[in-house]
């Protein structure tokens, strides 16, 4: 079970019927029965997975369809999503709640989804924000990370490129970066640690204004690029960011 889809499970009243999670999960409840680690995101151990005998696999995005494959292969039932924007993701949070049977139990969660993700009131001015979710080539924001900025009262240096839906298709280059002249750079390296002295010596890139400020900030995957209900951390510690800046 992807991190997000064993937050959600947790959230809803379904946790018992969680037998495994990716080792990228970690629960916000202590006292949650700890339950197997099957390996990380992208290099889930399919056999490990089989050994637990699931009913069903819950998956997310294209990088973990070679998993779903071989899951499929095996006789295990597989449910795959691969959300790009907010909507997806909470049409993704309802199916999963009624393919389990508790869309009673998430329909709350899914009004505090919808209400907390709501556009916020103009701020003085639009800040100009970069989201970096890899280093090596650089990668800006999935979709929905985009949608956060522009609905917190920023703005997306790079929001021409939130419809692609592949890594692949939003790299941008350091003198991009540098010409766009972000005031915030949030950056979350997906899967290893965010160093963020990294990204300030990167050559030319101390004239950009938000290393000039300090306003480069390493932020938690699961608030960022994990597409669950955490989304909405994210959300208000990305609009306070903003407030800070643009004050």
């Amino acid at each position: 079970m992807s991190a997000e889809s064993a937050d959600w499970m947790a959230r809803i009243g379904a946790w018992k019927r969680v037998v495994g999670v990716t080792s990228h999960y970690r629960p916000e409840d202590a006292d949650l029965p700890p339950v197997p680690r099957v390996g990380s995101f992208a290099s889930v151990d399919v056999d490990r997975v089989l050994a637990l005998r699931p009913d069903l696999v819950f998956l997310f995005s294209d990088v973990q369809a070679g998993v779903a494959s071989r899951l499929i292969s095996a006789g295990c039932a597989v449910f795959a999503t691969n959300p790009r924007t907010l909507a997806e993701v909470e049409r993704s949070l309802a199916m999963m709640a009624r393919v389990v049977g508790d869309a009673a139990g998430a329909e709350p969660w899914l009004e505090e989804f919808a209400r907390r993700l709501a556009p916020r009131a103009p701020l003085r001015r639009r800040v100009r924000v970069y989201f970096e979710e890899w280093d090596n080539p650089l990668i800006s924001g999935i979709g929905w990370i985009s949608e956060m900025i522009e609905r917190a009262g920023g703005r997306d240096v790079f929001a021409c490129l939130h419809g692609r839906p592949h890594a692949r298709d939003r790299v941008v280059t350091p003198e991009a970066v540098r010409a766009a002249d972000p005031e915030v750079i949030l950056a979350s390296w997906c899967g290893k640690p965010t160093v963020v002295e990294q990204i300030v010596s990167r050559p030319g890139w101390e004239e950009i204004t938000a290393v000039r400020n300090g306003a480069v900030f390493p932020v938690r995957p699961e608030l960022f690029l994990q597409p669950g209900f955490r989304l909405v951390e994210g959300y208000e510690l990305l609009r306070w960011i903003l407030e800070s800046v643009a004050a």
